[in-house]
């Protein structure tokens, strides 16, 4: 994406070589400024910008998108310098919001945050869920740079070069916004220099493909490399322009990020559960989450809108310094948790309805990519919550959940089992999903009971069952009254708790299944597609 990146030059080259203060050698160094390049498309130019500071061998360069080098396409965080996954277009953003309000609000450092967005990408909706969080928060230590360089893949831009219209949309969703020539160190300058007590939106007027004659501002350029000879006489062009070949380096940050422990977080003390006692597992959550949060200060919990349904009000309630309320904004929420826990600054819990979080999908699958560490719960699944209908039901919550790589999924079916996944949650790599239900069941287990990943339970067995039966959450409960009713009529019924349905326990489910002669029946609370069956 040559084009792309001929836009977005003397950005970074300000950027990193003028404003941003950062330690070349330690990329993650949590004093460091954060970059985030939304439009990562152009990951060339974010790559150069290394290999100029010093980080990357230049030659390292021309292995870009090789099957053995880790400059690929758009950018991973395989790279050092890479905090999260870029490149489905309208993402950077909110995950750089959830780096500044960590800055601002929990570490409370002087370490700023600077998000490139391409023009194209502000007419995703996830753009201004973010824009509007960051404008709500007065998140002043952040700052996007819009780089409206008219065209977008296809077809131009909605807005072309329109930027007091860009300018208008930010100022009313409560950013400072300054219009640049983009192409102007001294004006780039300038505008990076101006603090305000609100966020920050630079709307650089800039030209796809400057610099690259009969290319520049020309449509079907988009993702298209020079032929050959354009490429050479190009190179040699912009090199006849450089006067001074001294190499800039950056300024160092203030060290003043407080150090931070986030390993092997352990309730303060075991459930307080009675066995027969019943409790919702999402008040479960809710009740486990506050009490996580007295084991380590950097536990901290989101939700959108929805804290008195999954009952993280209770996290709030004991620790309303740590809880970010998103608002009715469920793929912004993701995005805000994913920059939070970026370079180990805190263990995020997340919250909504179960259902709720299919409109976060490419937020949730962008995160595993980002190999993000970053906890949801979702509350409300399957139809047993009946009388609200089908719009609230979370029926594809499993399956959705079971696609993403190296994610971890907990069905808990009590109080002490929710509990548990909690804990195992925070304390577990990848995504974690915690699926919590409305009905108020029976605790079936001990305070003491110990749990896994990928460890089922056995929860009715006799050495004279018929049949298997899985269950879990609601349809656990379920199957222990079937398997009661039917032990009245002299049918034994072995049932399974699977605890997590990613991974599934094969090993437990195969040998009671040979034990009741190849008969096994799942309870499903959930689509067919993709359920625990």
């Amino acid at each position: 994406h040559p084009t792309s990146c001929c836009s977005a030059a003397e950005i970074m080259s300000v950027l990193f070589f003028h404003t941003m203060r950062y330690k070349v050698q330690d990329p993650r160094n949590a004093s460091n400024d954060r970059f985030v390049l939304s439009k990562g498309h152009a990951a060339p130019i974010l790559y150069s910008v290394w290999a100029e500071a010093g980080f990357l061998q230049e030659a390292e360069l021309l292995n870009l998108r090789k099957i053995d080098s880790v400059l690929e396409g758009h950018p991973v965080p395989r790279q050092a310098f890479t905090d999260v996954a870029t490149g489905s277009l309208g993402q950077g953003l909110g995950a750089a919001c959830g780096m500044a309000y960590t800055g601002k609000f929990f570490d409370r450092a002087s370490y700023r945050v600077y998000c490139l967005l391409g023009d194209g990408e502000l007419s995703e909706g996830s753009v201004w869920e973010a824009m509007a969080f960051a404008g709500f928060y007065k998140l002043d230590n952040l700052v996007a740079i819009f780089d409206v360089n008219r065209l977008g893949q296809s077809d131009p831009a909605p807005l072309q070069h329109h930027v007091e219209i860009y300018q208008k949309r930010c100022e009313a969703f409560g950013w400072h916004a300054i219009i640049v020539d983009g192409h102007s160190v001294e004006e780039l300058c300038k505008a990076f220099g101006q603090a305000k007590h609100q966020p920050t939106a630079i709307i650089a007027k800039t030209f796809k493909g400057k610099g690259i004659s009969g290319v520049e501002d020309k449509e079907s350029w988009h993702g298209k490399p020079l032929p050959k000879n354009m490429a050479e006489q190009v190179i040699q062009e912009i090199d006849d322009k450089i006067q001074n070949k001294k190499k800039l380096s950056p300024a160092l940050p203030e060290e003043d990020t407080p150090v931070v422990n986030i390993r092997n977080i352990k309730m303060p003390s075991p459930p307080t559960y009675k066995v027969g006692e019943k409790w919702a597992t999402r008040k479960a959550y809710g009740v486990a989450l506050a009490k996580l949060g007295h084991a380590n200060d950097r536990v901290i919990a989101l939700d959108g809108d929805t804290k008195n349904s999954t009952f993280s009000e209770l996290f709030k309630k004991e620790h309303p310094s740590r809880y970010i309320e998103c608002y009715i904004a469920e793929q912004n929420m993701v995005s805000i948790a994913v920059g939070c826990a970026t370079r180990d600054r805190s263990v995020a819990f997340a919250s909504t309805f179960a259902t709720f979080f299919t409109r976060a999908f490419d937020q949730i699958r962008m995160a595993a990519i980002s190999e993000s560490n970053i906890n949801l719960c979702g509350s409300h699944c399957g139809v047993s919550i009946g009388e609200d209908g089908p719009s609230q039901m979370g029926l594809e919550d499993l399956c959705m959940f079971r696609a993403v790589p190296n994610a971890t999924v907990f069905y808990p079916s009590d109080a002490v089992a929710t509990e548990k996944a909690v804990e195992i949650a925070a304390n577990t790599k990848g995504i974690c999903f915690i699926r919590t239900s409305r009905p108020e069941n029976p605790v079936i287990y001990n305070n003491n009971e110990d749990f896994h990943i990928g460890q089922a339970k056995v929860v009715l067995k006799s050495k004279d069952d018929q049949v298997t039966v899985i269950g879990a959450g609601v349809t656990l409960h379920e199957a222990l009254a079937a398997a009661e009713q039917l032990r009245k009529e002299k049918i034994f019924v072995r049932v399974i708790d699977p605890f997590t349905i990613k991974p599934l326990d094969k090993k437990t489910i195969l040998e009671n299944a040979r034990a009741t002669k190849g008969r096994i029946i799942t309870v499903e609370d959930h689509y067919h597609e993709g359920e625990l069956g």
